[in-house]
């Protein structure tokens, strides 16, 4: 081969690669300035989350989600930030919009990283707090599906099972009133108390419709209590579960068996509050 001509095909291979590498450092160089820029509208959004300051953080962590998609931490406080600013039961369309806007970035978090506690968590919260006005069974449900992600994720934690205790507490509660309000109305000048055993057919609907759920939420209860033994806000709603069992009950008896159960987890939780109000003032 010529050397000259080896000379100049080599050269020009040099400068290729030459160029190649630039514009590599180039590509590196900008993404890595976008990155820097995304970061530091994170920093800016969370120091105005953290003031109050809502409409600027939702801006601030918009952009940084735009220019760095990978940036988790961006997408998770745009949309704490938008659950944030829901106020549960107002019926305002913005209001609304809030709600569903923070269900969908946190679920476009989950679209991404399906394991992600917070987001799992975040959604779980906004779907129940969406529920309650007006009263949604479906969306109760579906907050309760984010609480059994949870504990399939981390079956050690407590909280996901008091969730799901009183989301099938919520549900049955208002299937009581309901039944009860139904008799009342067919039968007027007969009262029944909230006391009193259901008339037979009323119970047998009650049991059809919510015998599964109540058994459900005492299940979870107990297990958030057995993973947190002064775990007083659960032993309170097992106590309100335990009155809707109660709802069940066939006879007296076995009506009364299920309210003392209720009445001495009540006292318990009472005993606990006490001691935390408590503790404060001893270590002080």
């Amino acid at each position: 081969m010529n050397p000259f001509l080896y000379f100049r095909q080599s050269k020009n291979t040099m400068s290729v690669a030459m160029l190649v590498a630039a514009t590599l450092v180039v590509a590196f160089g900008a993404s890595g300035c976008v990155k820097l820029k995304a970061r530091d509208l994170l920093n800016k959004g969370v120091v105005a989350y953290t003031n109050g300051k809502y409409d600027q953080a939702v801006e601030d962590f918009k952009q940084a989600k735009d220019l760095d998609p990978t940036l988790m931490n961006a997408r998770l406080y745009l949309a704490t930030a938008y659950a944030t600013q829901y106020i549960p039961g107002a019926p305002s369309n913005e209001n609304i919009r809030m709600g569903e806007q923070a269900v969908k970035e946190f679920q476009d978090v989950l679209s991404v990283d399906p394991g992600n506690i917070s987001a799992i968590d975040g959604v779980g919260s906004i779907l129940y707090n969406m529920a309650g006005t007006p009263f949604t069974p479906s969306r109760f449900e579906e907050s309760k599906t984010y609480h059994m992600k949870h504990i399939a994720l981390k079956p050690e934690d407590p909280d996901p099972y008091y969730w799901v205790g009183v989301i099938d507490w919520t549900l049955a509660y208002r299937s009581h009133l309901e039944m009860r309000g139904k008799w009342r109305l067919a039968h007027p000048g007969k009262p029944l108390k909230d006391d009193e055993l259901m008339p037979p057919d009323v119970r047998a609907d009650y049991v059809k419709a919510n015998s599964q759920l109540i058994d459900e939420g005492i299940e979870k209860l107990r297990k958030a209590i057995e993973l947190r033994p002064d775990y007083d806000d659960a032993m309170a709603y097992l106590n309100l579960l335990l009155r809707r069992k109660a709802d069940e009950a066939a006879t007296p008896d076995e009506r009364a068996s299920l309210l003392q159960q209720a009445d001495d987890l009540i006292d318990k939780a009472k005993e606990i509050k006490q001691k935390k109000m408590e503790a404060p003032a001893k270590t002080s």
